[in-house]
């Protein structure tokens, strides 16, 4: 299948409609719960760390994350509670777009209460913080949002911000991931937004192959591969190269 790049995701319009907004970010956290796409991300942050932080016998203290591109900030949400060798985990999570923190911030606000939880607004091509400010950079659905030369750019400044590696999380592009993301969406929602945009992400995403390539153009090197259990998405742990 024919990479999709001529094509524009309602997400990435106007977003004046808040409440097909709301029902959006609410669609994204329910796929991300029953078809485990935050599992995936999970995982592949443990192993990171795991096999490339250099742990003292007591593991680490607090595990800086960035997520980029938060959307609904429910993978941060559950990173907060994820198990593994660090005693604790403070995510800041941004998005390029205001209109997205607010609404998450409307569908969950006990987000602005959790002292390890900060959002902000900020592109991921151009983060404002300093070279290795955090232990890991993050980024789930928002490669396929990306043309190459950006997607490219993306992950290298996900790299200059992160002191161990990155984890990406995205879908894979096939036929029968098109499908299944159709027949699925219309099984659960009405929403426009996330009718149209589903279908077309997988029509937009890359595959494994091409992004593998993707990060070896941006100096990394894979440590950690997962896939979906249907094959649809796929999450990959990379150091530097």
């Amino acid at each position: 299948m024919r990479r999709l790049s001529d094509a524009s995701e309602y997400l990435d319009g106007a977003l004046s409609d808040r409440a097909t907004l709301l029902g959006n970010l609410r669609d994204l956290r329910r796929v991300n719960a029953i078809f485990g796409g935050a599992d995936l991300s999970l995982r592949a942050m443990r192993v990171l760390i795991e096999q490339g932080a250099p742990l003292v016998p007591t593991g680490l203290g607090t595990l800086r994350v960035l997520d980029v591109g938060t959307g609904a900030a429910d993978i941060p949400a559950r990173m907060l509670h994820a198990r593994g060798p660090w005693r604790a985990v403070h995510v800041t999570a941004v998005d390029s777009r205001p209109e997205i923190i607010e609404a998450a911030l409307a569908l969950e606000p006990s987000l602005a209460r959790n002292a390890n939880l900060s959002l902000a607004v900020a592109d991921g091509r151009t983060l404002p913080y300093p070279d290795a400010a955090f232990d890991v950079a993050h980024a789930s659905l928002v490669l396929h949002h990306l043309e190459a030369g950006d997607a490219s750019a993306f992950l290298r400044e996900l790299l200059r911000v992160a002191g161990v590696g990155i984890v990406v999380n995205d879908l894979e592009r096939s036929r029968l991931g098109w499908l299944g993301a159709w027949l699925t969406l219309h099984l659960l929602t009405r929403n426009r937004f996330t009718l149209h945009d589903g279908p077309l992400s997988v029509r937009r995403a890359y595959t494994l192959a091409e992004v593998r390539a993707l990060l070896a153009e941006a100096g990394l090197r894979p440590v950690w591969e997962i896939v979906g259990i249907a094959g649809h998405r796929w999450a990959i742990a990379a150091v530097r190269g």
